[in-house]
């Protein structure tokens, strides 16, 4: 079944400095991964990245091996990181591509 993980970070500024510096580290060939966005959603007051994966356990075992120790790095090297304001995770009915 294929899985939605959507994580928000309310808005503070409009750098994208971290998400880039994460993008280019883990780069974009992710097996499982259906589909990636990631964009400022001003009505929300979000900038919201979307995911879709094939297998809850394939979106988990990237964010477990990949997406979380580059995270954590961040984290604990750059005091303007933050982590998602908001996380979600569910299953899709449909998935059209």
């Amino acid at each position: 079944m294929a899985i939605q993980v959507i994580q928000e970070f309310v808005i503070t500024d409009r750098s994208t400095k971290n998400y880039d510096a994460i993008k280019e580290t883990i780069g974009t060939d992710h097996p499982g991964l259906i589909c990636h966005s990631a964009g400022f959603d001003d009505e929300s007051g979000v900038f919201r990245i979307v995911d879709t994966w094939e297998t809850k356990e394939g979106a988990q075992r990237f964010y477990d091996e990949t997406l979380g120790p580059q995270i954590q790095a961040m984290l604990a090297n750059d005091p303007t990181a933050t982590p998602p304001d908001r996380q979600l995770m569910y299953e899709l009915h449909d998935v059209i591509t």
